[in-house]
Protein backbone atom coordinates (compact mmCIF):
# COMPACT_ATOMS: atom_id res chain seq x y z
CA UNK A 1 0.00 0.00 0.00
CA UNK A 2 2.85 1.91 -0.68
CA UNK A 3 1.71 4.40 -4.02
CA UNK A 4 -0.39 6.92 -4.36
CA UNK A 5 -2.22 8.12 -7.57
CA UNK A 6 -2.55 11.75 -8.25
CA UNK A 7 -4.57 13.58 -10.56
CA UNK A 8 -3.45 15.80 -13.24
CA UNK A 9 -3.93 19.29 -10.36
CA UNK A 10 -1.63 17.39 -7.80
CA UNK A 11 -3.99 15.72 -5.47
CA UNK A 12 -3.61 12.47 -4.02
CA UNK A 13 -6.69 10.59 -5.07
CA UNK A 14 -5.73 7.27 -3.45
CA UNK A 15 -3.45 4.44 -3.35
CA UNK A 16 -2.58 2.12 -6.14
CA UNK A 17 -3.13 -1.00 -3.91
CA UNK A 18 -5.96 -3.04 -5.19
CA UNK A 19 -7.75 -3.86 -1.50
CA UNK A 20 -10.75 -4.74 -3.76
CA UNK A 21 -8.70 -7.63 -5.59
CA UNK A 22 -6.67 -8.12 -3.12
CA UNK A 23 -5.13 -12.52 -3.41
CA UNK A 24 -3.91 -11.91 0.17
CA UNK A 25 -6.15 -14.18 2.73
CA UNK A 26 -5.82 -11.22 5.87
CA UNK A 27 -6.77 -8.47 3.40
CA UNK A 28 -9.65 -10.45 1.68
CA UNK A 29 -11.12 -11.61 5.17
CA UNK A 30 -11.43 -7.64 6.32
CA UNK A 31 -12.88 -6.49 2.60
CA UNK A 32 -15.47 -9.10 3.50
CA UNK A 33 -16.63 -7.69 6.37
CA UNK A 34 -16.33 -4.47 5.32
CA UNK A 35 -18.75 -5.49 1.80
CA UNK A 36 -21.59 -6.87 4.01
CA UNK A 37 -21.52 -4.47 6.15
CA UNK A 38 -21.90 -2.06 3.23
CA UNK A 39 -24.21 -4.05 1.18
CA UNK A 40 -26.50 -4.03 4.70
CA UNK A 41 -26.58 -0.63 4.93
CA UNK A 42 -27.03 0.26 1.44
CA UNK A 43 -30.27 -2.40 1.79
CA UNK A 44 -31.75 -0.81 4.36
CA UNK A 45 -31.30 2.86 2.48
CA UNK A 46 -32.97 1.02 -0.55
CA UNK A 47 -32.13 4.15 -2.77
CA UNK A 48 -33.67 4.34 -6.37
CA UNK A 49 -30.82 7.11 -7.37
CA UNK A 50 -27.95 7.23 -5.72
CA UNK A 51 -24.72 9.25 -5.94
CA UNK A 52 -21.25 8.10 -5.35
CA UNK A 53 -18.81 10.74 -4.19
CA UNK A 54 -14.86 9.95 -5.01
CA UNK A 55 -15.93 6.52 -6.59
CA UNK A 56 -12.38 5.88 -7.56
CA UNK A 57 -12.31 3.14 -10.32
CA UNK A 58 -15.98 2.30 -10.09
CA UNK A 59 -15.62 -1.08 -8.26
CA UNK A 60 -18.21 -0.39 -5.78
CA UNK A 61 -20.58 1.48 -7.45
CA UNK A 62 -20.71 -0.65 -10.07
CA UNK A 63 -21.30 -3.90 -7.70
CA UNK A 64 -24.04 -1.37 -6.14
CA UNK A 65 -25.69 -0.92 -10.15
CA UNK A 66 -25.92 -4.64 -10.74
CA UNK A 67 -27.27 -4.91 -6.61
CA UNK A 68 -29.90 -2.33 -7.11
CA UNK A 69 -30.92 -3.29 -10.26
CA UNK A 70 -32.64 -1.79 -13.28
CA UNK A 71 -34.62 1.60 -13.07
CA UNK A 72 -32.23 2.29 -10.44
CA UNK A 73 -30.05 5.54 -11.31
CA UNK A 74 -26.35 5.63 -10.16
CA UNK A 75 -23.42 8.35 -10.96
CA UNK A 76 -20.56 7.82 -9.83
CA UNK A 77 -17.93 10.97 -9.71
CA UNK A 78 -14.06 11.10 -9.07
CA UNK A 79 -10.75 13.48 -10.49
CA UNK A 80 -9.64 13.13 -14.01
CA UNK A 81 -6.97 10.43 -13.37
CA UNK A 82 -5.91 7.83 -15.67
CA UNK A 83 -6.31 4.73 -13.38
CA UNK A 84 -9.37 6.20 -12.89
CA UNK A 85 -10.78 6.43 -16.21
CA UNK A 86 -9.59 3.16 -16.77
CA UNK A 87 -11.41 1.79 -14.28
CA UNK A 88 -15.02 2.99 -15.44
CA UNK A 89 -14.46 1.82 -18.74
CA UNK A 90 -13.98 -1.86 -17.02
CA UNK A 91 -16.99 -1.67 -14.48
CA UNK A 92 -19.83 -0.13 -17.00
CA UNK A 93 -23.95 -0.61 -16.39
CA UNK A 94 -26.87 0.25 -18.14
CA UNK A 95 -28.04 2.25 -15.07
CA UNK A 96 -24.83 3.62 -13.84
CA UNK A 97 -22.85 6.90 -15.44
CA UNK A 98 -19.84 8.30 -14.73
CA UNK A 99 -18.57 11.98 -14.48
CA UNK A 100 -15.42 13.66 -14.01
CA UNK A 101 -15.51 16.43 -11.68
CA UNK A 102 -14.70 17.37 -8.05
CA UNK A 103 -16.81 17.50 -4.86
CA UNK A 104 -17.04 20.50 -3.34
CA UNK A 105 -19.80 22.28 -5.73
CA UNK A 106 -22.06 19.27 -6.89
CA UNK A 107 -23.49 20.36 -9.81
CA UNK A 108 -26.87 18.12 -9.05
CA UNK A 109 -30.49 19.88 -7.88
CA UNK A 110 -31.48 19.53 -4.36
CA UNK A 111 -32.61 15.94 -3.68
CA UNK A 112 -31.68 15.28 -6.64
CA UNK A 113 -30.80 11.61 -5.44
CA UNK A 114 -31.94 9.38 -2.46
CA UNK A 115 -29.01 8.82 -1.35
CA UNK A 116 -25.35 9.74 -1.49
CA UNK A 117 -22.38 7.88 -0.41
CA UNK A 118 -18.51 8.62 0.31
CA UNK A 119 -16.73 5.71 0.95
CA UNK A 120 -13.10 6.10 2.43
CA UNK A 121 -13.28 9.54 0.44
CA UNK A 122 -13.95 12.19 3.48
CA UNK A 123 -10.53 11.35 4.97
CA UNK A 124 -8.67 12.65 1.50
CA UNK A 125 -10.60 16.31 1.52
CA UNK A 126 -9.46 19.75 2.24
CA UNK A 127 -13.08 20.59 3.41
CA UNK A 128 -14.85 17.25 4.41
CA UNK A 129 -17.70 19.22 6.42
CA UNK A 130 -18.32 21.71 2.94
CA UNK A 131 -18.39 17.94 0.73
CA UNK A 132 -20.72 16.70 3.41
CA UNK A 133 -23.32 19.80 3.15
CA UNK A 134 -23.30 19.15 -0.65
CA UNK A 135 -23.97 15.43 -0.65
CA UNK A 136 -26.79 16.15 2.15
CA UNK A 137 -28.17 18.88 -0.33
CA UNK A 138 -28.04 16.29 -2.77
CA UNK A 139 -29.72 13.61 -1.26
CA UNK A 140 -33.10 13.27 -0.21
CA UNK A 141 -33.24 10.35 2.23
CA UNK A 142 -29.39 9.39 3.08
CA UNK A 143 -25.81 9.44 3.60
CA UNK A 144 -23.86 6.57 3.30
CA UNK A 145 -20.65 7.12 4.75
CA UNK A 146 -16.94 5.31 5.54
CA UNK A 147 -13.63 6.37 6.70
CA UNK A 148 -11.11 4.49 8.59
CA UNK A 149 -10.81 4.27 12.21
CA UNK A 150 -8.38 6.15 14.10
CA UNK A 151 -6.29 5.95 15.96
CA UNK A 152 -6.44 1.91 14.95
CA UNK A 153 -5.96 3.08 11.42
CA UNK A 154 -2.09 4.31 12.31
CA UNK A 155 -1.51 1.88 14.74
CA UNK A 156 -1.88 -1.01 12.01
CA UNK A 157 -0.13 0.61 9.72
CA UNK A 158 3.11 1.01 12.30
CA UNK A 159 2.42 -2.40 13.31
CA UNK A 160 2.91 -3.52 9.65
CA UNK A 161 5.90 -1.26 8.80
CA UNK A 162 4.65 1.33 7.08
CA UNK A 163 4.75 4.88 6.86
CA UNK A 164 6.64 5.56 9.89
CA UNK A 165 8.29 9.21 8.58
CA UNK A 166 4.55 9.48 9.30
CA UNK A 167 3.63 8.28 12.24
CA UNK A 168 1.80 5.28 10.39
CA UNK A 169 -0.43 7.94 8.43
CA UNK A 170 -1.94 6.98 4.99
CA UNK A 171 -0.50 9.02 2.27
CA UNK A 172 -3.10 11.10 1.40
CA UNK A 173 -5.12 11.15 4.78
CA UNK A 174 -5.71 14.88 5.36
CA UNK A 175 -8.60 14.14 8.35
CA UNK A 176 -8.82 11.73 10.76
CA UNK A 177 -11.26 10.87 13.02
CA UNK A 178 -12.31 8.21 16.02
CA UNK A 179 -15.79 6.60 15.98
CA UNK A 180 -16.73 8.70 17.94
CA UNK A 181 -16.07 12.15 16.56
CA UNK A 182 -17.19 10.47 13.29
CA UNK A 183 -20.82 10.24 14.12
CA UNK A 184 -20.68 13.63 15.80
CA UNK A 185 -19.65 15.24 12.64
CA UNK A 186 -22.50 13.20 10.41
CA UNK A 187 -24.97 14.11 13.60
CA UNK A 188 -24.77 17.89 12.31
CA UNK A 189 -26.50 16.54 8.90
CA UNK A 190 -29.05 14.41 10.08
CA UNK A 191 -29.87 11.51 11.92
CA UNK A 192 -27.32 8.58 12.41
CA UNK A 193 -29.52 5.70 12.10
CA UNK A 194 -26.72 2.93 12.24
CA UNK A 195 -23.11 2.60 12.79
CA UNK A 196 -21.68 -0.26 11.91
CA UNK A 197 -17.79 -0.90 12.73
CA UNK A 198 -16.04 -3.48 10.40
CA UNK A 199 -12.71 -3.43 11.25
CA UNK A 200 -11.00 -1.30 10.77
CA UNK A 201 -13.19 1.20 9.21
CA UNK A 202 -16.31 3.56 10.75
CA UNK A 203 -19.62 3.44 8.24
CA UNK A 204 -22.54 5.38 9.08
CA UNK A 205 -26.09 5.47 7.28
CA UNK A 206 -27.67 8.80 7.74
CA UNK A 207 -31.48 9.90 7.56
CA UNK A 208 -31.91 13.13 6.36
Amino acid sequence: MSGVTVSDSGIITGNTYDKYGSSNPLVRRLMSGFERSLDALLDQAAPRSLLDVGCGEGVLVHRWAGRLGDGRRLVGIDLEEESIQAGWAEHQAPNLEYRVMQAENLPFADGEFDLASAIEVLEHLPDPEHTLSEMARCAGRHLLVSVPREPLWRMLNMARGAYWPALGNTPGHLNHWSKRSFVELLSRHGEVVEVRSPFPWTMLLVRL
